[in-house]
């Protein structure tokens, strides 16, 4: 997919409503094997711990198809075991279809979510797809959720915190909208 420059800023908050459960969420990033399975794995315990796992359902996409099939990277395995995690999953790429069957589609960073527009050509969908860093709280994270795959190990462990305070943002807004 092409890159586009840096669109105008989205509102930080959507109403997270369906008309019939469950409500589903679309977590994506460029390869489907770090940030995004984050996402999936770890908002899937967080609405387990709060018994929504019938109510709200995950998934996670990439916008490229270099890992389709893959397993996530094994040092987010290992970094998620530390945190308590077992992620589970395999790598596919976001599909156009995904825009109309997805309640909210979080892009991991600012050229996902670029990626992401670019898949809705008829701006349909403009309002379910959102930065992933606008439900985190606090100035503790950055807004975008950085790609460890070049990095360190404290990279990884950097994005499952992010990732864990997201999360939790994104249940609190569909708790106060439910």
């Amino acid at each position: 997919m092409a890159r586009l420059a840096n669109k105008t800023t989205v509102s930080k908050r959507v109403i997270m409503t369906s008309s019939t459960p469950p409500f589903r969420i679309l977590f994506v990033c460029l390869g489907n094997i770090c940030r995004s399975p984050a996402g999936e794995n770890i908002m899937n315990a967080v609405v387990r711990k709060a018994g929504l796992a019938d109510i709200i359902l995950c998934d996670s996409a990439g916008t490229m198809d270099w890992h389709t099939g893959k397993l996530p990277d094994a040092r987010m395995r290992q970094a998620a075991k530390e945190h308590g995690y077992d992620f589970k999953g395999a790598a596919r790429q976001v599909l156009t279809t995904d825009l109309e069957e997805f309640d909210l589609i979080l892009a991991m960073d600012r050229s996902n979510l670029a990626d992401l527009r670019l898949l809705d050509t008829e701006e349909a969908y403009d309002e379910k797809i959102r930065l992933f860093g606008r439900y985190c709280s606090g100035n503790k994270f950055p807004e975008e959720v950085p790609d460890p795959y070049y990095g360190g190990e404290e990279g990884f462990h950097m994005v499952i915190q992010m990732v864990e305070n997201g999360c939790e943002g994104i249940l609190a807004e569909y708790q106060n909208n439910d």
